[in-house]
């Protein structure tokens, strides 16, 4: 069986560092693949062998928002079972209401102090990566 994978979708490069720093200091047996726009983050999940096991998710993306995206995931019957984690700086109530009518796994708000996002990246990393046992089985049964 291939090395799992995590794809991670942000358009900002230092939240992008940040993201795989702390992801990284978790030591997990992932390979994190990052794009930075919504259209990239479609070609790559449509186009990839290995599907990730985890979609780390931008609202505010240039070319294809997030929330598209999420569409476009739900809608194809090949990748509506990824689990997809926004995590964005918007706090918007819409932003939140559709991400949940469009069945997202998580929306979780990027906070500025760099310690709090570290902590916040390693959380999500640790549940979605290594304690839900449910999405870790439905990887490795692909």
């Amino acid at each position: 069986m291939s090395r799992r994978t995590a794809l991670i979708v942000e358009d900002n490069p230092d939240d992008e560092r940040l993201t795989i720093r702390a992801l990284d200091r978790l030591e997990l047996d992932v390979d994190f693949n990052v794009v930075r726009d919504g259209v990239e983050a479609v070609q790559y999940l449509r186009s990839c062998q290995d599907l990730p096991c985890l979609v780390l998710l931008d609202v505010k993306l240039p070319l294809m928002t997030g929330h598209e995206v999420l569409e476009e995931i739900r809608s194809d019957a090949r990748l509506s079972h990824i689990p997809v984690v926004f995590f964005t700086s918007s706090d918007d109530p819409k932003d939140i209401a559709s991400a949940y009518r469009n069945r997202v796994n998580g929306y979780v708000q990027k906070p500025v102090d760099f310690d709090e996002f570290a902590s916040r990246v390693r959380v999500l990393g640790r549940y979605w990566l290594t304690d839900n046992i449910a999405a870790i089985r439905e990887c490795a049964a692909r």
